[in-house]
């Protein structure tokens, strides 16, 4: 079942964050610039933000439990996929593209017709299920320091 995140979501989603993001990051970046006591506030505090927003965090959940999540808001006017993750134990099971149909479907629903996201580069699991997904380097801005810049291109069903 995919659902906007609630407040009771925070914990549950903060902790799904962070196992997913030592899977791509362990061994390119340093662990405290993604696990630290200080990145791990941050990233807490922008996720109950983001949940607050209302309409900006989808969640998978399986057998009663968030498995997966996926977010998004309009940066500089441009709709960005800022965040999908699925539990590193429930990948390979649909969850990621379930929640990628639903954010396109919310975007539809908002009028959106192209959107952005930034891949790190050595994700190359994530890479390959956007490209799965329909996107395409973006041409005007490929690159954004060590995270590839992707666009979807959103059109009618």
């Amino acid at each position: 079942m995919i659902r906007y995140a609630t407040p009771q979501d925070l914990d549950t989603v903060a902790a799904l964050h962070r196992e997913a993001r030592a899977t791509y990051y362990r061994g390119h970046i340093p662990d405290a610039d993604f696990e630290g006591p200080a990145e791990l506030a941050r990233s807490r505090q922008g996720w109950a933000a983001a949940i607050d927003r209302g309409n900006a965090v989808l969640v998978a959940e399986r057998d009663g439990e968030v498995a997966g999540v996926a977010a998004f808001r309009p940066v500089d006017g441009v709709m960005t996929l800022t965040q999908l993750h699925v539990a590193p134990a429930r990948r390979r099971q649909g969850m990621g593209t379930e929640l990628h149909t639903a954010c396109v479907a919310a975007w539809r629903e908002a009028g959106a017709t192209s959107v952005r996201l930034e891949v790190f580069e050595h994700n190359e699991r994530a890479r390959a299920f956007y490209t799965r997904h329909g996107w395409v380097p973006d041409p005007d801005e490929p690159k954004s320091g060590n995270h590839l810049v992707l666009r979807l291109a959103v059109t009618a069903p």
